[in-house]
């Protein structure tokens, strides 16, 4: 029953993993048919708010804790970090990069939320130890190949005419190069911009809800409120922009379905299951399993959405996934090795308190 126990974490991680991917995959699709980022957002996190409300109504009522003032702000935070705004730089530099190179930049964040719980004191280095050495290689590594998928793309590894529909003629192309040229790296660079921004937020979320789920250990309840902020906060968002009031309007069935399911199972089962696991297992561990995303994703952008994979984003993702691997061998190294320390400890103990004879 402990070994069962002890492998839930991973189960509920990997099942996140694939929700995730399809979400990727529908909103790649939604977004290339036009529909605003913003709008988007707000009916997901509204539908997840509507489907989370009344199941953490009635299955926590008996055994959650008073709602403070100071808890209302934690997850009115964490709706800007985890949800709105995040969601929002993630979606931006998807459409102008890449659901590949998007997943692919988002592995960072295990590495930059090792990083950051270290001041808090969530996660610790011991730099005598081979799993303190491990942690902090792992991390240079990871950086490493971030800053390769960063600042170089590489050519690309498939033939180019599977991946454009129509070539323009010689005269046309000549005149037309150098502006497409330009504007395709102004618009690389922007999404860029967003993915770092996001993958701070998102990296940061994580080390939040670990003091949220000590403060308020109700995953359905504080999910619920954290969306419905999330919601008013991508609608505000977007009503301030000066979007259009016939962008509020969903066109098509794959529109309603992505929107469904991105608030039922992306912002609400997923949400739920990994807070979850942050409160099991700690923010790094809930973080790590960001690269399967990107390997589900990446089969599915190449073979169904035709999208082109370049030399830059393979090199530099699988630098960042052998140092993401090498943080969490590190990582359990250290665990192992501490856990044997303290055993050790509680052995002595024992034999102090022994009564002599």
């Amino acid at each position: 029953m402990k070994n069962c126990d002890e492998w839930k974490p991973f189960l509920v991680m990997i099942a996140i993993d694939i929700s995730l991917t399809m979400v990727n995959i529908l909103l790649k699709k939604v977004l290339q048919e036009g529909m605003n980022h913003l709008v988007f957002i707000t009916y997901r996190l509204s539908v997840s708010t509507i489907f989370l409300a009344p199941i953490g109504y009635f299955k926590e009522r008996n055994g959650r804790p008073r709602l403070t003032f100071q808890i209302l702000c934690y997850l009115f935070f964490s709706a800007i970090i985890g949800a709105s705004v995040t969601q929002y730089f993630f979606l931006l530099g998807m459409q102008y990069t890449s659901a590949t190179f998007a997943c692919a930049f988002v592995n960072m964040g295990p590495v930059i939320t090792f990083i950051m719980a270290l001041p808090f004191g969530i996660e610790t280095v011991n730099i005598k130890c081979k799993g303190g050495q491990a942690k902090i290689l792992g991390t240079f590594v990871c950086i490493g190949g971030a800053l390769l998928l960063t600042l170089y793309k590489g050519k690309p590894l498939f033939d180019d005419s599977h991946y454009q529909s129509a070539v323009p003629p010689v005269a046309m192309r000549s005149a037309m190069d150098q502006d497409s040229t330009t504007r395709i790296t102004q618009k690389w660079t922007i999404g860029v911009i967003a993915l770092i921004m996001g993958t701070l937020f998102w990296s940061f979320w994580f080390i939040l809800q670990s003091k949220i789920g000590k403060r308020y250990p109700c995953q359905y309840s504080s999910t619920a409120i954290m969306t419905f902020f999330g919601a008013m906060q991508a609608a505000i968002l977007g009503l301030s922009t000066g979007s259009n009031l016939s962008t509020w309007v969903l066109k098509g069935k794959i529109q309603i379905i992505t929107v469904l399911y991105s608030g039922i199972v992306g912002s609400s089962v997923c949400y739920v299951g990994m807070s979850w696991c942050v409160k099991k297992r700690g923010p790094v561990f809930t973080a790590a399993f960001s690269p399967l995303v990107q390997i589900m994703s990446g089969m599915i952008d190449i073979s169904v959405l035709h999208e082109q994979l370049h030399l830059g984003s393979v090199v530099g993702s699988i630098l960042v996934m052998i140092g993401l691997y090498i943080l969490l061998w590190g990582k359990r190294k250290e665990m192992m090795q501490n856990g044997a320390t303290k055993f050790a400890q509680e052995v002595e103990e024992t034999k102090e308190q022994e009564p002599r004879v």
